[in-house]
């Protein structure tokens, strides 16, 4: 048993820091639900090289597979896309932070409230959450 077996974690997360914190949270257990955009996914997807299971070309793009990073920083999670824009979605969202014990951003001061996904509309759905941002 690891220590956070049972928890579940929402993570909003793109770049360095928010995709390091909830790899680690999902190593040591946790069930980690990352949300992407649909269609284009986390932007991390296509950083490389390297890239795992594909090629690039001889303009430097990527051709198939996945970035290395990507796959590195998200190991052991979830994965759902969702448009946040869309108000099926934010209701998705919503369904998914009530059985959430921790979310988790780093969207730029603002977007998350903007977005219907920041501390007040998360703590509304689930009054014990720990939201970091």
């Amino acid at each position: 048993m690891r220590p956070l077996d049972g928890y579940r974690v929402l993570d909003f997360t793109r770049a360095l820091a928010g995709p390091y914190c909830t790899s680690l949270l999902a190593d040591l257990g946790a069930d980690v639900i990352k949300v992407e955009e649909p269609d284009v996914g986390d932007e991390a997807r296509h950083w490389g090289p390297p890239f795992v299971g594909g090629s690039v070309g001889e303009g430097g793009e990527r051709k198939t597979g996945e970035s290395a990073y990507f796959l590195s920083m998200n190991r052991s999670k979830r994965s759902i896309a969702l448009n946040l824009k869309a108000p099926e979605a934010l209701e998705m969202c919503g369904r998914l932070a009530e059985s959430s014990d921790v979310v988790i951003e780093n969207f730029r001061p603002g977007v998350a409230d903007r977005l219907g996904v920041g501390f007040g509309a998360v703590k509304a759905r689930r009054p014990d959450v720990v939201y970091c941002s």
